[in-house]
């Protein structure tokens, strides 16, 4: 597999530059006609020392052609650049800047993409927000249709593509659906993907489960679980490009812990529906929707679930007659922000097994949806946006927590430990990580924790991780669902 090796770069002071297409100046001279756009750019000047940082290609090619992809992307491949892009606008407020990864990181990631292209080949940029997000926004609020149009300026014969994979755009009034708007989704389709006994899922399959997916329709996320049947739809434009580059952001995460590389793939699909994000009940019926079965939590079920399906349906009355009611609803069983529904907790055992069989497929599955056997993975890269990342209730209501953090590498497990450390998050009390070291027909990672080996500006974190301590740690303020069971504690503790 891919190196351990991670590199963190760190400046308390870093910020966004104010406006896209968020460009350097021409002191980067090996990026052809970069400058007089953004000469205060310090984001692209930190990726910059990110890459050095870790050694990428550094003086192979001489100052004015240092090429920091160059040992990863071809000339003429295809790149899928994959930031986070799950919703416009924060859940409570309208802001966005610690929900999505900022246009900068991507602008910046994109320049030495395109120049490893040396102007040939193609160049997507894409993801599947939340079905209800607007894309327009997200573009705009980005900056990707001027970072599209300056990188055709530059490269003219580079292929770029804005890719929106979602086939379907759900409208809410309110905080209820009222209406689906179908999508191209991505131009190149959807492939299924079965795992069957391969898959997290599995060992569940003894006992019979009810998942619930993205959606209301949770007879189509059972369609696609159970009994031996794991089975995902892929968007095929990621499967077939020759490199995949992750550009997350990093924050907590109400149903697994925290989101950076492993999670963020949930935006690769091409129906998420298909996606089983908790199981219905409690443990002590095998579920895991709620912390306890108590009278209040099964009525909730017995009201709410019910509704969803007439809602589906479309029956207009009941649309009007759910606007007006759910209010009242939060009232009594109590809003989602502050208690624990859908799986938004640390027993959560659903959406981390969903997250490691999606790495699994992007990382050893074909565009026709076979299964590589055990051998050479889709060449993969992660950079991190933590320069303004989230705590609390993540990852789309928690708070904005200004880090000045970049974290890249060239595998997910190992730049998702770093992070759980740097966030103060004990991996051994994370199933998305702990489950990602298990040894795997598809591994993916090959090594424990103690094989990551970081190096970064801060003398902190410039040794390997299994040196690391508590107090290293920039102590973010997990999800209320996940508090105290996942922070890291010195074994005196």
């Amino acid at each position: 597999m891919s190196s351990p090796r991670v590199s963190i770069w760190h400046d308390p002071g870093l910020s966004y530059p104010a406006r896209p297409p968020f460009h350097p100046s021409q002191r980067w001279p090996e990026l052809p006609d970069a400058g007089g756009l953004d000469p205060g750019n310090g984001v692209h000047a930190a990726v910059r020392e990110l890459f050095l940082q870790l050694g990428l290609d550094a003086g192979r090619f001489g100052t004015a052609a240092w090429n920091p992809l160059g040992a990863l992307i071809a000339p003429g491949e295809s790149v899928f650049l994959k930031p986070n892009m799950i919703a416009h606008r924060h859940r409570l407020r309208d802001e966005w800047d610690s929900v999505i990864t900022h246009g900068a990181v991507i602008a910046a990631v994109a320049d030495y993409a395109a120049l490893a292209l040396r102007g040939r080949g193609r160049l997507m940029i894409g993801d599947a927000p939340q079905s209800d997000s607007r894309w327009d926004l997200l573009v705009e609020r980005m900056g990707l249709d001027a970072l599209d149009a300056n990188l055709r300026g530059r490269w003219p014969g580079l292929e770029i593509e804005l890719l929106d994979l979602r086939d379907e755009h759900h409208v809410e009034k309110d905080g209820i659906y009222v209406e689906t708007v179908r999508l191209p989704g991505d131009p190149r389709g959807g492939v299924a993907v079965d795992l069957g006994a391969d898959s997290a899922f599995a060992p569940l399959d003894r006992t019979r489960r009810r998942y619930y997916g993205a959606y209301y329709d949770w007879a189509e996320t059972n369609r696609h679980h159970g009994r031996g049947r794991h089975e995902y739809r892929i968007s095929r434009s990621p499967l077939e490009a020759d490199v995949f580059i992750s550009i997350p952001k990093l924050k907590t995460h109400k149903k697994c812990g925290l989101t950076v590389n492993l999670k963020a793939l949930v935006g690769i699909n091409a129906n998420k529906n298909w996606l089983p994000h908790y199981v219905f009940g409690s443990p002590g019926d095998g579920g895991d929707q709620f912390e306890a079965s108590t009278f209040k939590h099964r009525l909730e079920n017995a009201i709410v679930m019910p509704a969803k399906q007439l809602l589906i349906r479309g029956v207009p009355a009941f649309k009007d007659f759910a606007r007006r009611t759910k209010r009242m609803g939060y009232e009594f069983f109590g809003d989602t922000e502050q208690v624990v529904r859908s799986g938004n907790w640390h027993g959560n055992d659903t959406v981390w097994r969903m997250s490691l069989d999606l790495n699994r497929i992007l990382l050893f599955g074909d565009p026709a949806g076979a299964m590589r056997e055990r051998g050479k993975p889709k060449r993969y890269f992660s950079v991190v946006d933590g320069i303004v990342a989230m705590e609390g209730n993540g990852p789309v209501a928690g708070e904005r927590r200004p880090a000045g953090l970049l974290i890249a590498g060239a595998n997910p497990v190992a730049v998702d430990l770093a992070c759980a450390r740097l966030m103060g998050f004990d991996p051994a009390r994370l199933p998305i990580l702990s489950g990602a070291l298990h040894p795997h027909r598809w591994p993916l990672f090959e090594g424990g924790e103690a094989d990551v080996v970081p190096v970064s500006n801060d003398a902190r974190w410039n040794r390997p991780l299994a040196e690391w301590r508590p107090a290293d740690s920039l102590r973010f303020r997990p999800h209320f669902g996940w508090r105290g069971a996942i922070e890291w504690r010195d074994s005196a503790d």
